[in-house]
């Protein structure tokens, strides 16, 4: 039972210090955002408009 508990112990640390390496790679590497910069959305050209759909409320 001991035996579990120690290797459990250190599986739980090894997740720990993987999950945090992997947020500071990602910290160090995300692109910088700079303020006034536009937000680039991609948007599909062919992708219908739901802007000028005008819902009737059941009467």
């Amino acid at each position: 039972m001991k035996r579990i508990l120690v290797w459990l112990f250190y599986t739980i640390g090894a997740l720990s210090v993987a999950y945090l390496l992997a947020y500071l790679y990602l910290a160090l590497t995300a692109p910088r955002i700079t303020p006034g910069d536009p937000i680039e959305i991609y948007r599909d050209p062919d992708a219908p408009s739901y802007s000028m759909i005008l819902v009737v409320a059941p009467v």
